[in-house]
């Protein structure tokens, strides 16, 4: 997640999303500050699971990239480098 968050910095164009499932909202807020200290990614509680239901999510850590048609582009489980999420950041311009 710091990846991200650093990330989210430089693109001040792409919104950046957490979302969890598990905990309280206070207990989420807590562990987004840690985890987010920049303030750059917005991030919630999905405590129904309605978002991972809806993007078929079964564990974290999953990324989904969507476009600006509001379409999935990409999606992968488990960690990436900081340099293949740049590449389909950028590619979402190219």
């Amino acid at each position: 997640m710091p990846v991200v968050d650093n990330l989210a910095q430089e693109y001040d164009d792409v919104a950046f999303v957490a979302v969890a499932w598990k905990g309280t909202p206070e207990d989420t807020a807590q562990r987004a500050s840690e985890l987010m200290p920049s303030g750059s990614m917005l991030w919630g509680l999905d405590a129904s699971e309605e978002i991972f239901a809806l993007y078929a999510v079964p564990y974290q850590p999953v990324t989904i990239l969507i476009g600006a048609d509001k379409q999935v582009v990409e999606r992968w489980t488990g960690l990436r480098e900081e340099q293949e999420i740049r590449a389909a950041l950028d590619s979402l311009s190219g």
